[in-house]
């Protein structure tokens, strides 16, 4: 599953072009039946997102957030093998290209999924998606003491960092780098650490994430940029 660093490639990818387009079409396969999410039905999303300007995309975790000009936010999530792919003419005739978006430049955003397992949502406001999420290890501020609720949690401490709730956007790839560069046992209780190897893992999260957003992430299995590249 694209995890912060590949999400966030992404957005910097899109970010070069998507502010200031416009959503000309908008089309669900009927092959994604469970694409769309509360609150709107397939086809009152579609109407939603037409004739939009795009005015900003952001990430929240593991999450995309485009911003649009009446105001509402357009959420993805790519889940396990989404894929946010920009063409230039038209979406190719693939059996796994589940939604379409025309934009008013002629270029195509193409949402590939293999697994079927993307999301998105149409909403007011974008905390209805992403609002239970927790901090952002690469956000300003972040620190040992955003972990400090380790301290009350008997799980095994990979399991509490994969929990959206206690960081926002680390899963299985990078969760493992911290903790091998941090020297935690993944399986040690997270209540366990000490002070000191708690403060020793955040920066190995903050270490580990910059050198994979360096990287533009890893193509591990079907993550792939707007190119199409790994």
């Amino acid at each position: 599953m694209p995890e912060l660093p590949e999400v966030e490639t992404i957005r910097r990818e899109l970010e070069r072009f998507l502010p200031g387009r416009t959503i000309g079409e908008a089309a669900i396969s009927p092959e994604a039946p469970r694409l769309v999410h509360w609150p709107p039905q397939v086809a009152e999303f579609c109407r939603g997102l037409e004739g939009q300007r795009i005015e900003a995309t952001k990430r929240r975790g593991k999450y995309l957030l485009f911003r649009l000009s009446d105001g509402k936010s357009w959420v993805v999530h790519l889940r396990m093998t989404g894929a946010l792919l920009h063409r230039p003419q038209g979406c190719a005739s693939d059996a796994f290209v589940r939604a379409t978006f025309r934009l008013d430049d002629g270029t195509w955003l193409c949402f590939r999924d293999v697994r079927k397992f993307g999301m998105m949502w149409l909403v007011d406001d974008p905390e209805e998606v992403v609002g239970k999420l927790g901090p952002e290890p690469l956000g300003n501020g972040f620190s040992p003491a955003d972990l400090a609720g380790l301290s009350r949690r008997r799980a095994p401490i990979k399991a509490v960092l994969l929990d959206q709730t206690t960081l926002a956007g680390l899963g299985n790839i990078y969760a493992d780098e911290a903790l091998f560069e941090a020297r935690i046992h993944p399986q040690r209780l997270a209540s366990s650490l000490s002070e000191e190897e708690v403060s020793r893992l955040q920066k190995a999260i903050v270490n580990t994430l910059n050198r994979a957003m360096a990287d533009r992430g890893s193509s591990f299995d079907s993550y792939v940029d707007p190119k199409g590249e790994k």
